[in-house]
């Protein structure tokens, strides 16, 4: 009786090597025959799976934005009491890609930002797994507001505020949780570009990303 192939399993661990070796050479340095060789699979098995590289690589770009996604909605579901606000610097420093552990996969990342430039097929996979992103900092920011209109509400309506509550409010009502979740998913993507190139470290970086966080209610 032939055995049977998961392909789902296989193609995701083509995709580790091709990860790999995109870390230790670039894009430009990913051959098929070299994958193989990563994968310890054979040269046909690599084929039969996909059947360009283009298709290979794309299929590697949406694995990782799978990856980060699955990370991200991790980190929300362990802390279910944390306040939306909180969950949304939690989401941002995972998306960033700031921690030791995952400088390997920010290097990967940004060599398919950079060929998703002069690559429409790399483009399209690239915005598809932004669009998640995105909307999870939209519901965040939205929910992080409403908490904090409603909290100065609260504090006006006890009459012992000094007026600070009121104020926090208003700057809440004047959020725009869809333009704030594009300004963030760019900052983080951003950062994560100059702690790569040692512009900033990893805490400067996430300096930056605090302070942005909190001017979103200050």
């Amino acid at each position: 009786m032939p055995k049977q192939v998961d392909h789902v399993s296989r193609r995701r661990l083509i995709a580790e090597a091709v990860c790999h070796l995109a870390d230790e050479h670039g894009l430009e340095g990913v051959t098929l025959r070299d994958v193989a060789a990563r994968a310890q699979v054979s040269m046909g098995a690599v084929q039969r799976c996909f059947r360009t590289k283009e298709e290979m690589l794309v299929f590697t770009l949406g694995h990782i934005g799978e990856r980060i996604g699955e990370r991200v909605r991790a980190r929300l579901v362990r802390s279910p009491a944390q306040s939306a606000g909180t969950a949304l610097g939690h989401a941002a420093t995972e998306i960033s890609l700031l921690r030791e552990e995952h400088r390997a996969e920010a290097r990967v990342w940004l060599a398919f930002v950079a060929q998703a430039a002069v690559n429409e097929a790399l483009a399209t996979t690239l915005r598809a797994s932004y669009a998640p992103l995105q909307e999870t900092f939209t519901r965040l920011i939205a929910e992080a507001a409403d908490a904090e209109a409603g909290s100065g509400s609260d504090a006006g309506a006890d009459g012992d505020g000094d007026g600070d509550g009121d104020a926090g409010a208003d700057r809440a009502a004047l959020v725009d949780p869809r333009r704030e979740a594009r300004t963030l998913l760019a900052l983080v993507d951003g950062l994560t570009t100059h702690v790569l190139i040692g512009h900033l470290t990893p805490p400067e970086a996430q300096d930056v990303l605090h302070a942005h966080l909190a001017r979103l209610w200050a």
